[in-house]
């Protein structure tokens, strides 16, 4: 009877209402990053070098403010009502800002539009996993920070593909500012998530001030240095679909194969992040880190390694999305369950900013060792920082911190 009953104790309209938002924001805000190449290069008339150029500052810019924004939005998710304004306030401004740059006639409207978009992207995260929290039983938070990651990587899928049917009916500019709706959509579903959370007691309201040592001495603070070294070999995608371009199409600036096995590797993330919550609610999230990682290191070794062989690439792609959907999964429920209970939201901001510098770290060492050196030796160096992860959370779930 309590099997049959499990559905109804954790998939609460509270759940479901933060992973509709999850997924029309992704929706929304993937339409503008599908098109800034084309809105930059083509309706601003920038060309196609002096874009590329610009795309690369305003992204950097933007990605930083969202770091920032992550860290920042810690101490305001640690207080019940502040939390759920921060959430609510973060998907509207992004869904504002983010659909704006369908206005704007010159590179720096754009930098600047981004910038928020991101910054409140990253300052709304704490509050939503925090929010989560609230709002799911301990007992099922795999399973429901998978649903939410499952339906953010279906909004990572679907957004392009949006994108290239408003273009057709709109054109960009208003493919852009027609991505508002889903923005909007989102806003509306988390206001819905905060009005089915449950009440919270009461607390003294505290300074705003991100409380890093007691996370630190918390169960959590163990894992910290296996998810830096996770998200130090996390890097960007667009490594991977470089890599696979260079190997089927050398010389070449495109792939369609390489663009279609990365819609494989969002597809497998998305599939399996349910499942691993539910792994991680039965076994434990740090056993579950385990097997994240290990992904990570066959997947980034195997791109080492491989040669143009299609199906090798495919199951490449495949492991890497594994690997993210794992791990993303297991790390939010880590946090909910061993944090102390008061400051999730500066749990959820620390681990949010450790994962955004890391990730921009592994990007860019990847990258200068990819000009260096060689593309095997950059895959390489990711794959080192992925068994040091598993390494480290081995020993953890063996210590059982985290266990299970």
């Amino acid at each position: 009877m309590a099997a049959a009953s499990e559905p109804e104790r954790w998939f609460l309209p509270g759940v479901r209402a933060i992973g509709a938002a999850s997924l029309l924001s992704d929706l929304g805000h993937e339409v503008p990053t599908a098109l800034l190449p084309s809105f930059l290069a083509t309706t601003l008339d920038l060309g196609a070098a002096r874009a590329a150029a610009a795309l690369g500052v305003i992204e950097g810019v933007a990605d930083g403010a969202a770091g920032v924004a992550r860290f920042g939005g810690g101490p305001l998710a640690d207080d019940p009502a502040r939390r759920r304004r921060t959430a609510v306030g973060g998907y509207a401004t992004t869904a504002v800002f983010s659909s704006a740059i369908g206005l704007a006639t010159a590179t720096w409207q754009v930098g600047v539009l981004r910038s928020v978009a991101w910054a409140a992207r990253g300052a709304r995260g704490p509050s939503r996993n925090a929010l989560l929290a609230d709002i799911a039983p301990p007992s099922a938070y795999g399973k429901a920070y998978g649903f939410e990651r499952a339906m953010d990587n279906l909004g990572a899928i679907g957004g392009p593909l949006l994108a290239l049917a408003l273009v057709a009916l709109v054109g960009v500019r208003g493919a852009i500012l027609v991505s508002f709706v889903p923005g909007a959509l989102a806003a509306v579903a988390i206001v819905a998530a905060v009005r089915l959370a449950p009440r919270l007691a009461e607390r003294e309201r505290r300074p705003l001030r991100l409380r890093v040592r007691p996370v630190l001495r918390s169960p959590l603070g163990g894992l910290l240095a296996g998810i830096a070294a996770f998200e130090l070999a996390n890097v960007a995608a667009t490594l991977l679909i470089l890599r696979t371009t260079d190997l089927l199409a050398p010389g070449e600036s495109y792939s369609r194969t390489a663009v279609l096995l990365y819609a494989g590797y969002n597809l497998a993330a998305t599939l399996v992040a349910v499942p691993a919550g539910h792994l991680a609610d039965r076994r434990g999230p740090t056993v579950v880190l385990v097997l994240g990682a290990a992904a990570f290191a066959a997947a980034f070794a195997g791109f080492a390694l491989a040669g143009a062989s299609v199906p090798l690439l495919a199951l490449l792609f495949v492991l890497a999305g594994l690997g993210i959907g794992v791990g993303e999964t297991a790390q939010s429920a880590a946090v909910a369950a061993f944090a102390p209970p008061g400051l999730r939201g500066s749990a959820f901001g620390l681990v949010a900013a450790l994962q955004a510098f890391a990730n921009l770290a592994a990007s860019a060492v990847a990258g200068l060792l990819w000009r260096a050196v060689s593309p095997e030796a950059a895959f390489l160096y990711l794959a080192a920082w992925a068994g040091l992860a598993a390494v480290v959370f081995a020993g953890a779930a063996t210590r059982g911190r985290g266990g299970g």
